[in-house]
């Protein structure tokens, strides 16, 4: 199984949408700011996961994940973390 997840950081009010075999160690790794250069470590505060589904394989993670990554896909994900 993969995931397909959303973060979302209130301190910045940016989201991060990415696709993952290991949601929990992913999670972690964002949070900790592992990784330099990514786009996540270049902002303060913490980063909660606010959306995940799963997928059969990394075919359709990365199918939905550019799917969501669209502006419709935006749209859907800020009415999820602003419901009116």
């Amino acid at each position: 199984m993969f995931w397909i997840y959303v973060l979302y950081n209130k301190e910045h009010h940016k989201i991060y949408i990415g696709q993952t075999k290991d949601l929990v160690e992913r999670i972690r790794l964002h949070d900790e700011k592992i990784f330099n250069t990514s786009y996540t470590s270049r902002f303060s505060g913490k980063w909660e996961l606010v959306y995940k589904e799963e997928a059969v394989d990394r075919a359709a993670a990365l199918k939905r994940e550019k799917q969501l990554k669209s502006y419709q896909g935006r749209e859907y994900i800020k009415r999820i973390i602003f419901p009116l």
